[in-house]
């Protein structure tokens, strides 16, 4: 067998499809057009629709090596040979075409002519009842009996759901030899070792499951087959693990050179590597893909990826942000054929950067925290950190459980591991009940039926506003119809259309219908299954029916404005590359009549400067009324063209290019204006965070730019007139009035300190409670700022002090709690304090052993909370 690296590999298994008719398709997205999944997560999944019967395939047959993430055991990643987050899935697919006997044969032809595996070492798995398969297996490739192994449902028959296609399937696995094996005598096909090693899954779909759980065929055979270019490299290269790939090892080896560690010496230290390797590649190709770092849904697993491999570099030595040092191997070794990594490059970069950064702060910030419970534990003569609290700095801080059994060594304590175990399975069991992906289907609608029907609607509105069309269907809540009446509404599909239906953030046209005996209002146009054009609509008068043609023209005012802010956005997307750097990638958009809405990716408020800028060039290239130039092209010759591609856009063979000569280009579906100077003006309203690396912008085009100049006009006027200032001098004298307010606020909370100071004696009370001196009053109406001053006054009157002041202002009440590092030494903590005493007063609250607050909504039981404090704070002591 010849070593080859994981690119040839793939390469070889695209070709090979292609020369038996299959259609290479690119890498679909990470984002998956499918509400069941949170990523792509296999060959199959962009092409679900097809064996679903949603939508008919362009071609019979197709190959593909597809992205995918999967994190559902993304605590087995690095510990064992073959656990990834980010993989790549080899795939051959066909509808209706070759069947089982091609698909298995073709694959024993792959594997031993192509890539010369040894097919003695070759077994097969298929389903019991299988006979089919058994049947090409043992005699049309002449694998023996002993090699052919029978297994049930649970094994070898794969079910998309719990309705609809599914069928058995046939896995081929390859004998690694004595030193793969467990050792156990029974080891054999279908132990969980790596000796037999699962290499390539064939799926054979030709069953429709029932409500009832039978079986009906389908009206045509489909093949899905699956195989992890990483495995099969693995074999190919001769290696124990994944990891020692070409596809791994070169990161893995520059992790280890900065770290002065050598892989293979350490089980803890190549875990750590082989972490970074394989959650760096998910990050790097996650964000390539659109995903932005978030608390929520695909962002919130990129941002858990990031920190955990942040992490393990910890863990390895690595003090500082790492891992943009290993960003060029992951691109390097993946650039071809994936160029995503390469036109996103600086965005990967600055997002990976930033929120590294931001991670190794909230590290230190669980590092302090670690340290001040240590502190307190020590206090009670304990000397065990609790496992819901190493849980809590997992979980809030980041803090691998790792770090904290390390931390806690160091000190001479010991961490509760089944307490933490308990929590985290307490976790695991919360995220699968609130899983919005369990038990989910996907399924067809009217629309689906409608677009296999009838085809695509054919969009003509580019250079049209009005056109003539046959109806081809009439839908209302779901269900097709015949007819739709006066009063009624509904939704129309026509053969073909002038109106834009809602796409790329443009929002869908609005305009009129009239049939031979109908008028109707175009209230929205959106987009059903990417192609099937819907026409939202209001019946004025008459009845419309199936079949008839109809005449429709487009609001053709409220189209132009569209345009022109639609045009605006590319003027912006470009003019913000320019002036804050190229890492700026458009992440979302919304273009409508009144104004434009602009996500981007940055991580800092722009400055006013910054706007200035932006906003100038955009309306030079508006003043210099640059005709616009619109291309069709395919998708390789577009990027290489330099046309940007949009995070959030899927793109068919055929892409428009929409080109400012001069300034910027890029794949956009939608609809502009002839030329740069149609916008007239441009306008920035607003500059806002909306997630963590995301902006926004909201801008005004034409005339809802010049009536934002006139507003801006009129209020300077305004004020100016109430300061008694020119509009140039505004500024200064508002900047005098604030530092006059400023003056007067700080003149006021001196007073406010004196007058509580000098009641303290009254208003507050000192107890012992064992070594510690506990202070308690109540000082109504006053701020947490005041009532943490007189804290501290009064904790300077003693040693060894705990502070709990409350305050009432109506019916809310605040709660301070306080202590000195000697009473910290000796076993108070703040946070426990005001956490146990807050439910009396109907609240809750918490904070660090030195300080905290709370707050509450029953005034009436301050008298008895504080009562109750020294008692409270005597357990907290042990006495």
């Amino acid at each position: 067998m010849k070593w080859r690296t994981g690119k040839e590999i793939r390469k070889e298994f695209i070709d090979f499809w292609v020369s038996r008719g299959s259609r290479h398709y690119p890498s679909f997205s990470l984002i998956p057009d499918d509400p069941t999944l949170l990523f792509t997560i296999a060959g199959m999944v962009p092409f679900k629709p097809y064996y679903l019967g949603i939508m008919k395939p362009e071609v019979t047959r197709a190959v593909t090596s597809q992205k995918c993430v999967r994190t559902n055991d993304i605590d087995n990643v690095g510990r064992t040979a073959r656990h990834h987050t980010f993989f790549e899935m080899l795939g051959n697919f066909s509808w209706g075409d070759y069947f089982k006997y091609e698909a298995i044969t073709w694959a024993w032809e792959f594997l031993t002519d192509v890539i010369g595996l040894d097919g003695s070492r070759l077994y097969a798995t298929i389903y019991k009842d299988d006979e089919e398969a058994y049947s090409v297996w043992r005699n049309t490739v002449g694998l023996p009996d002993e090699r052919i192994y029978r297994f049930d449902k649970d094994e070898n028959f794969w079910f998309m759901g719990n309705q609809g296609p599914c069928g058995p399937c046939s896995e081929i696995l390859y004998d690694q030899g004595p030193s793969f094996s467990c050792g156990r005598p029974e080891c054999r096909v279908g132990c969980n070792c790596d000796r037999y090693l699962e290499i390539w899954n064939l799926v054979f779909t030709q069953f429709d499951l029932q409500k009832d759980g039978t079986l009906l065929p389908l009206p045509k055979n489909n093949i899905d087959t699956g195989m992890g270019l990483e495995r099969l490299t693995s074999i190919v290269q001769g290696v124990r693990t994944d990891f020692e790939t070409d596809l791994f090892r070169p990161i893995i080896d520059h992790v280890c050179s900065s770290a002065g560690i050598v892989y293979g010496a350490s089980q803890k230290s190549d875990l750590a590597a082989r972490v970074i390797s394989d959650h760096l590649r998910s990050v790097a190709f996650m964000i390539a893909d659109g995903i932005l770092p978030a608390n929520d849904g695909q962002g919130y697993v990129l941002r858990r990826l990031l920190r955990r491999a942040a992490r393990y570099g910890k863990l390895i030595g690595f003090d500082r942000p790492f891992l943009l040092d290993f960003l060029p191997d992951v691109i390097s070794i993946m650039e071809d054929p994936y160029v995503e990594l390469c036109d996103n490059r600086m965005t990967i970069e600055q997002i990976i950067d930033v929120e590294e950064k931001r991670f190794l702060r909230t590290l230190q910030q669980g590092t302090e925290l670690l340290d001040a419970e240590i502190a307190t534990l020590r206090g009670q003569g304990r000397n065990e950190i609790p496992g819901d609290v190493a849980f809590e700095l997992y979980d809030t801080y980041g803090f691998p459980f790792e770090l904290t059994l390390e931390i806690a060594q160091e000190q001479s304590m010991t961490v509760d591991k089944p307490g933490f175990d308990r929590a985290m399975e307490e976790q695991r069991a919360r995220a699968r009940a609130s899983s919005k992906h369990v038990k989910s289907e996907f399924t067809g609608d009217v629309y689906s039926a409608i677009l296999n029907a009838e085809g695509n609607t054919e969009f003509l509105g580019y250079d049209r506003s009005e056109i003539a069309s046959p109806v081809l269907a009439i839908v209302n809540k779901g269900e097709r119809l015949d007819s739709l009446e006066k009063g009624m509404k509904g939704e129309i599909v026509l053969k073909k259309t002038v109106f834009y239906a809602e796409k790329g953030g443009q929002i869908g046209d609005t305009g009129f219908l009239n049939g031979p005996d109908s008028v109707l209002e175009v209230v929205d146009t959106i987009v059903q299954h990417g192609s099937l054009t819907v026409h939202k609509v209001k019946v004025l008068d008459g009845v419309l029916r199936t079949g008839e043609t109809v005449s429709g023209s487009v609001n053709v005012d409220r189209r132009d404005a569209i345009r022109k802010n639609h045009t605006a956005t590319h003027l912006l997307h470009e003019a913000l590359g320019r002036v804050l750097g190229g890492h700026v990638r458009q992440a979302g958009s919304l273009v409508s009549e009144k104004s434009l809405r602009f996500d981007f990716t940055h991580f800092d408020a722009m400055t006013q400067k910054q706007i200035e800028e932006v906003e100038t060039i955009v309306n030079e290239r508006i003043q210099a009324n640059t005709s616009l130039e619109v291309t069709e092209s395919d998708m390789e010759h577009a990027r290489g063209m330099g046309a940007k591609a949009l995070f959030e856009e899927k793109y068919g063979d055929v892409v428009r290019v929409v080109q400012i000569p001069g300034f910027s280009m890029e794949l956009c579906g939608g609809l502009h204006v002839d030329a740069t100077g149609d916008i007239g003006v441009f306008k920035i309203l607003r500059e806002e965070s909306v997630g963590s690396g995301t902006r926004r912008i909201t801008a005004v085009t034409g005339m809802e730019a010049f009536s934002a100049f006139q507003r801006v006009s009129r209020v300077n006027a305004r004020v100016s007139g109430l300061l008694s200032a020119s509009e140039e001098g505004i500024d200064t004298a508002v900047e005098a009035l604030i530092e006059h307010s400023k003056e007067l606020e700080r003149r006021l909370e001196e007073a406010k300190l004196k007058a509580a100071t000098s009641s303290i004696e009254s208003k507050a009370k000192s107890v012992s409670v064992g070594s510690v001196t506990l202070w308690v009053g109540r000082f109504d109406d006053t701020d947490a700022d005041l009532l943490r001053e007189l804290g501290d006054s009064v904790k300077q009157k003693t040693e060894r002090s705990v502070v709990l002041f409350a305050s009432a202002h109506g019916e809310d009440v605040l709660l301070v709690a306080m202590a000195d590092q000697s009473a910290v030494d000796a076993g108070a903590n703040a946070g426990t304090l005001v956490k146990k005493l807050a439910s009396m007063v109907g609240g809750k609250g918490g904070g660090r052993p030195n300080m905290a607050q709370a707050g509450g909504r029953d005034p009436s039981k301050i008298g008895a909370l504080l009562d109750a404090a020294p008692s409270v704070l005597s357990e907290i002591l042990g006495g």
